[in-house]
């Protein structure tokens, strides 16, 4: 099983950072334009969801894992509700990277494997190396192909 880089948990942190960050714009704005609010109130939810952010950061990077086995690539993730996932090969109908701007900031890239099925099956590896993103993307490229030939015989 192959974990995600180190560096993932800067991605996850930064992440949530930015999204505390819009929610503070958000609270000052209704704070001063709606109802006031009490600073310590204000103050202490910020450092306790930047406190569960990093936690959750650490965390889901412990656990994180994924796999490519002879049919199927595997994944293992999730902090309170723990997930494993199996796709078969013969599902995947295309794969991309991808780099958003924090992802770019941090020298990470991302995996998108896309599957045959309902909406919302598509699976996202995050926290790889630009260059290990692009090599799994072949192989699961590849691996695609493969199964695609054997499984119309």
């Amino acid at each position: 099983m192959e974990s995600l880089h180190p560096r993932v948990r800067l991605l996850w942190v930064l992440s949530t950072v930015l999204r505390l960050s819009i929610l503070g714009v958000v609270a000052y704005l209704i704070d001063r334009f709606a109802v006031s609010l009490p600073r310590a109130i204000l103050v202490g939810g910020v450092v306790v969801l930047v406190v569960v952010g990093i936690v959750h950061a650490v965390l889901a990077h412990r656990i994180w894992r994924f796999d490519l086995q002879d049919d199927a690539l595997f994944l293992v993730r999730g902090v309170l509700t723990r997930t494993d996932t199996t796709v078969p090969y013969v599902r995947v109908q295309h794969v991309d990277t991808t780099r958003g701007p924090i992802e770019r900031s941090v020298g990470l890239a991302s995996v998108v494997v896309y599957t045959a099925g309902s909406r919302g099956a598509d699976i996202t590896i995050p926290g790889l190396r630009p260059d290990r993103a692009t090599e799994l993307r072949e192989q699961l490229r590849d691996l695609a192909i493969e199964s695609e030939a054997t499984d119309a015989v």
